[in-house]
């Protein structure tokens, strides 16, 4: 029990936290679940890496050794440098909303989890805020993971050079805030027996269809899936790291990946902290 229960417990006026405390019970809930993140770091890394390694083996090793490589429009770009890109946004994508939306089922459902961390001396806001800092970290981790594998698995045939760190960094970040914020919009919006149907039927078109494989020039033949790509906020993301990491394949302007991302994570991270409070005071 916080200090400002024991204090309405005893019938004293509860005193207001400080902007201090807020940030102590901030961290304090961080480290809380960093330490359960090491417990399940094997899990986490298997979980992170799997689907990014058998896709560089089969596209950037196997296909390209039995005569059925991809061919990129760009002369002198192999297929795996076009991966390397997507296949991050990806990994941040698919751990940002996995690393949130499925612990926050045991917790609202399961564990009852979520009526300890209510306690802390944090407004509910800052507690959902906590859930969506902890998921982008883990898909910055998931991200960084990512490039080492795909450089050893394709035999070193991954082009990749960082052109623009500012951009990288910027990217990175918002990306995995956007992702970690539908994480929380997700676990907080649907009822548990829904998210599997959820991962079904949102998470895996948002990954397929998120320019992971193909720049998104590449889709102007098929036009109207190019526009109707751009509420697809993985799309900017791995558009804006195809600009920071390798400029030579077409890309957006990283102006306008920044901003969409930017939006997207306000808008789809407001509507998940207000289904979080609306979630824990009901």
């Amino acid at each position: 029990m916080t200090d400002l229960a024991l204090d309405a417990a005893a019938g004293a006026p509860p005193v207001a936290p400080t902007r201090r405390g807020y940030l102590v019970a901030f961290w304090g809930m961080i480290l809380r679940d960093t330490r359960v993140l090491r417990r399940q770091f094997l899990m986490f890394i298997t979980r992170t890496l799997m689907q990014p390694l058998l896709v560089v083996f089969v596209f950037g090793y196997v296909f390209p050794r039995i005569g059925q490589g991809f061919s990129s429009s760009e002369p002198g770009v192999e297929f795996t440098t076009i991966l390397v890109p997507g296949l991050m946004g990806f990994a941040i994508m698919f751990q940002g909303v996995s690393a949130v939306a499925l612990p926050l089922v045991t917790e609202f459902n399961i564990s009852r989890e979520i009526e300890d961390r209510a306690m802390a001396p944090l407004p509910t806001g800052m507690l959902a805020v906590e859930k969506v800092v902890f998921g982008a970290v883990q898909g910055l981790l998931a991200a960084a993971a990512v490039y080492p594998c795909a450089y050893l698995v394709s035999g070193g045939d991954v082009q990749v050079n960082v052109d623009n760190w500012a951009l990288l960094v910027a990217a990175l970040v918002l990306g995995s805030l956007a992702s970690s914020s539908l994480g929380l919009l997700i676990g907080t919006a649907f009822k548990p027996n829904q998210v599997p149907l959820i991962f079904s039927v949102i998470v895996l078109p948002i990954t397929f269809l998120g320019c992971v494989y193909y720049p998104w020039q590449a889709l102007e033949p098929i036009r109207w899936l190019q526009i109707l790509s751009l509420v697809n906020p993985l799309v900017y993301l791995n558009e804006a790291l195809r600009a920071a990491l390798t400029p030579q394949v077409p890309h957006m302007n990283p102006w306008v990946s920044l901003l969409a991302l930017t939006v997207a994570t306000v808008v789809i991270g407001g509507a998940g902290v207000r289904g979080f409070r609306r979630r824990v005071l009901s």
